[in-house]
């Protein structure tokens, strides 16, 4: 069952975003806190961090791109259906002749919580990790002000030459770049090799997102501001976390913590990327020059929260994305009941 195809009307122009890494199918098990053997019900959304990115900007009004490879197959066919639907620029959406568009079982706890279950396959054999860095179009570097990446593409040779052209082209046309570790094991066929690769990644962006895990893992903290006072990583930094703890940012010399958003969570899938989106979204909207003003610094992460709790409140990382109506009348409210 094919979830999460719906038109949107955005006015097209230049991509402003630009989104290269996987777009695949969230299988979510329809028995909620049931093990992988007891699930007897699968439900396909479109996924992909990147790819929920690209969406999620569409949808605030923010034209976006996403880069990517998928098979020619029936689920490629229909992944690339969302994505025009959305009006999201696929002219680097690229087709493999062999290799399958990627799957991944998703469980779901109690409280809305999910976790990866496995492939069905061996990772390494999916579309996605053959996007071919010679054909990365280059053309959408000239008017784009962000790429947003993940650290999955690295898992794989074919991919991880892509990403690093894709870093050669935003740099050649300054182009912001936006990093969200994203670190998921179970799509690397040798998790050993992760860290110095990301290692490696991240200290030639702008914009570096993490989860207090990913924050730990790497850095040994969960404090924003003493991850981007490190001389190896850029000066924005965001941690974001589960729950009802505060996201902590840091932005040059404006910092802090801003607590979530209470909803009544369905799902949290893609709810990391949603929130990222927003973020970009605002920061194209206003300027990069508000990263001098503290108090536009909060608000932009605060909308991004929202954008992130919005999308919780519904099943699918791409299905539940919000509009910008949505967020500023959420906003809205949440302000007058303060």
């Amino acid at each position: 069952m094919l979830k999460g195809i719906v038109s949107y009307v955005v006015v097209v122009t230049n991509p402003r975003i630009i989104c290269l890494g996987e777009i695949l199918f969230d299988l979510l098990a329809e028995q909620i806190g049931q093990d992988l053997e007891a699930v007897s019900d699968w439900t396909a959304y479109p996924g992909g961090a990147p790819a929920n990115v690209a969406c999620a900007a569409q949808k605030l009004g923010t034209h976006a791109a996403f880069i990517g490879c998928v098979g020619a197959d029936e689920p490629g066919d229909h992944l690339v259906e969302l994505l025009e639907s959305v009006r999201v620029d696929t002219t680097g959406v690229q087709r493999h002749s062999t290799a399958t568009t990627r799957q991944v079982y998703v469980l779901r706890s109690e409280t809305g919580d999910r976790s990866f279950a496995g492939f069905g396959a061996a990772t390494d054999t999916f579309a996605d990790t053959y996007l071919n860095s010679a054909n990365l179009p280059s053309q959408l570097f000239t008017t784009a002000e962000f790429l947003v990446l993940g650290t999955l593409e690295l898992a794989y040779k074919a991919t991880r030459e892509a990403t690093f052209r894709a870093l050669e082209l935003a740099e050649q046309n300054n182009v912001k770049v936006a990093l969200d570790v994203n670190w998921r094991p179970m799509f690397w066929p040798n998790p050993e090799e992760a860290k110095p690769l990301i290692q490696e990644l991240y200290k030639g962006v702008d914009l570096l997102k993490l989860s207090e895990e990913e924050s730990t893992w790497l850095f040994q903290t969960e404090d924003a501001g003493e991850i981007a006072h490190r001389d190896d990583t850029p000066d924005a930094v965001i941690v974001t976390a589960g729950g009802e703890a505060p996201v902590s940012y840091c932005f040059g010399k404006h910092e802090g913590k801003v607590p979530p958003f209470s909803v009544a969570v369905v799902d949290t899938t893609g709810a990391g990327d949603a929130f990222l989106a927003g973020v970009i979204h605002q920061l194209c909207r206003r300027g990069m020059g508000c990263l001098d003003n503290e108090e536009m610094v909060r608000e932009i992460v605060t909308y991004g929260c929202a954008v992130g709790a919005l999308t919780t409140t519904k099943p699918g990382a791409i299905a539940a994305q919000p509009t910008a109506t949505e967020v500023d009348l959420f906003l809205n409210h949440y302000l007058i009941n303060l």
